[in-house]
């Protein structure tokens, strides 16, 4: 059974506490039949091995041995099985990004430098876990598990739209998610193969997707003022006469 509860990120309440900064959004809660005071530890105690395994359900059970638990004891705790502990994971290096850009700090910033700031915490986040979050990248693109990986793609981009308090609505409140879901996830995989100093290249490679897109929404806005001026534009047309023949 599911529950009605309010959190302060738009993250299920039972995944971490959220920070203070961030918008209060009424979220879907998990009942408090799953025992998820092992969720944490079932994870921490499975990502050593998914390096060199890979995500599966046999991660959770030998997470559980791990900790000396009954396997029954560890699916109660991700009933959804490896893609549970990913999601938990997910919302885990959210939380971190969202640590990483509070307010006072986005608020002393352009649009364009606080979605850059945000974009690059959250990829910083998954420094330590690298191999790991590669390998989630694979089963992610699996076609069974491309749903959840959306999902969660969704999740992170929206957060940090709603961290930088952007009020868009209908039509843009899409089209900026769809856009920053592309730059993330390609600078993003871009980071996965990076090897120069500091991921310098990955970087710059973040500067250049983030200027591209500036410059498209300049290009749209300039469009949209031409197309409010085509009315009186055509209105004109039509009132012109051709001028007399000679012929006539």
């Amino acid at each position: 059974m599911l529950t009605e509860g309010k959190i302060n990120c738009p993250m299920m309440k039972k995944l971490y506490r959220p920070p203070d900064h961030c918008h209060t959004v009424t979220m879907t809660a998990l009942n408090t039949d799953i025992p998820d005071e092992l969720r944490d530890p079932l994870l921490k105690a499975a990502l050593p091995h998914v390096p060199f395994d890979g995500w599966s359900d046999r991660i959770l059970a030998v997470a559980a041995r791990d900790l000396g638990l009954e396997p029954g004891m560890a699916e109660l705790a991700f009933p959804g099985g490896a893609g549970d502990m990913i999601a938990l994971l997910a919302a885990e290096q959210d939380r971190k990004m969202v640590d990483a850009c509070p307010d006072e700090i986005l608020q002393t910033l352009k649009i364009r430098e606080k979605i850059t700031l945000l974009v690059r915490s959250r990829i910083e986040a998954e420094k330590d876990i690298r191999e790991t979050a590669h390998r989630t990248l694979i089963f992610l693109a699996l076609p069974h598990h491309n749903a959840l990986g959306l999902k969660l793609l969704y999740r992170t981009v929206d957060l940090m739209w709603k961290c930088i308090h952007d009020p868009s609505t209908d039509f843009n409140f899409y089209t900026k998610r769809m856009t920053l879901s592309a730059v993330y996830s390609s600078t993003l995989l871009y980071w996965l193969n990076d090897e120069s100093e500091k991921q310098r290249e990955t970087w710059d490679f973040l500067d250049r997707r983030i200027r591209n897109v500036m410059q498209f929404e300049k290009t749209k806005a300039r469009a949209r003022k031409l197309a409010a001026k085509l009315p009186d534009f055509w209105k004109n047309i039509s009132g012109l006469r051709y001028p007399p023949s000679n012929n006539a």
